[in-house]
């Protein structure tokens, strides 16, 4: 019942297995200190590639990614709208609802914030000290 699936699974197996065969006994391997170097566009690195980025740039592309797959969801259901029928647009209006709540928590909590004058505003109500 399930042999199409097996037998698929196994051929990925053995053609990606096969393919780090042949490029471990056909790839070029040598140790040069110029090998592990950088390049780009021709012009010598300086300073660490070690950048340290704030946690507000990974919170931002986070909530971006969350936010962006939720318009997917909400593009099929409006490619479905027709046979989604009522129960399916009051699906999407709890689901935009929901939505629209978590985006609204995560501006009053300053989650969107770059400033900082709204996050000591909002630390101060909470009562913590900075």
């Amino acid at each position: 019942m399930y042999w199409p699936f097996l037998l698929y699974v196994l051929f990925v197996v053995l053609v990606t297995g096969g393919m780090l065969v042949v490029s471990y006994f056909l790839g070029e391997r040598h140790e040069d200190r110029l090998t592990a170097q950088p390049y780009e566009s021709g012009i010598k690195p300086t300073g660490t590639t070690g950048i340290r980025m704030s946690v507000k740039f990974y919170l931002t592309a986070l909530f971006f990614v969350v936010f962006d797959v939720e318009s997917v969801f909400i593009f099929a259901w409006a490619v479905a709208l027709r046979e989604a029928g009522w129960p399916g647009y009051f699906e999407i209006l709890i689901f935009i609802f929901v939505l629209l709540t978590s985006l609204f928590y995560l501006w009053r909590v300053g989650a969107l914030d770059w400033g900082t004058r709204r996050r000591k505003r909002f630390d101060a109500i909470k009562g913590k000290s900075s």
